[in-house]
């Protein structure tokens, strides 16, 4: 059993009783377990309770194949899955839906949850495609003070995990001896780049987040996107929702992203 401790967590002795007591109103009394059901508050359908899934800490319980389907949907929005009650905020543990998910799945979670915890305006990824790996801003100074001279001043950067040097300023491989207006300017990395990422970009249909610059591509659901820096934006037009209202008139969804063949 996990313990955590602080605000909005139980105790463990009030977890440990809250648990017996759900178990024993949900538990068979004889052996043929499968006569029991429990109805799953999403689908509504009289479920064998071993077949429920039950949220860490708040206890509220679904089937598996709704918490499945709910999990996926707010990891491919870039969430982390929250419980799907109604106004609960608790957040599903991913030791818990691993018998659930996908290996997929269990790395896009894991990644989300990672990228939770640093905040957006610290966040840094690697430059190197092959690698992009997730730090923070303090992270990689301190790796990189411990590994080259002047990183603080001169801002090279090395990454935590392939060790590639690159740009904190311009997010770009290290450019030693040139400004990064200079090395914008040599058209040596990015230009071209950025030409042929724009041009697949439309021609896939893809959308750019107004606030982080990242893109994002629709794989099913409505046009109300959320990126992972948090702004939220219709797809069509890249106009964008307040307070979970659209400011556009764009039409909400299209079946072709709704309907799965």
């Amino acid at each position: 059993m996990k313990i955590r401790f602080g605000y909005g967590r139980v105790s463990v002795v009030t977890y440990t009783f809250a648990r017996a007591a759900l178990l024993s109103k949900t538990s068979p009394m004889n052996s043929d377990s499968t006569i029991l059901k429990e109805t799953c508050a999403i689908c509504l359908e009289n479920v064998d309770v071993l077949k429920m899934f039950s949220v860490d800490y708040c206890f509220h319980r679904f089937c598996f194949s709704c918490v499945k389907k709910n999990v996926e949907v707010q990891l491919r929005q870039g969430i982390v899955p929250k419980c799907p009650f109604e106004g609960c905020r608790s957040d599903l543990e991913i030791d818990s839906c691993t018998k659930l998910l996908t290996p997929e799945l269990i790395e896009i979670m894991t990644q989300c949850i990672k990228e939770a915890r640093v905040p957006f305006t610290e966040r840094i990824y690697c430059p190197n495609s092959r690698c992009s790996t997730l730090m923070s801003k303090c992270e990689a100074l301190e790796f990189s003070e411990m590994k080259c001279k002047n990183a603080r001043e001169s801002g090279a950067r090395k990454c935590i995990k392939c060790c590639e040097s690159f740009c904190v300023n311009c997010k770009v491989p290290w450019h030693e001896n040139m400004s990064c207006y200079d090395y914008k300017s040599s058209h040596i990395y990015s230009c071209s780049k950025d030409a042929a990422l724009d041009s697949l970009a439309k021609k896939e249909g893809w959308r750019q987040c107004k606030k982080c610059s990242h893109m994002i591509e629709l794989a099913v659901g409505c046009f109300h996107m959320t990126c992972r820096c948090g702004y939220e934006f219709c797809y069509t037009c890249g106009m964008e929702w307040r307070e979970k209202k659209p400011t556009c008139t764009c039409p909400r969804w299209d079946e072709c992203y709704i309907i799965r063949n």
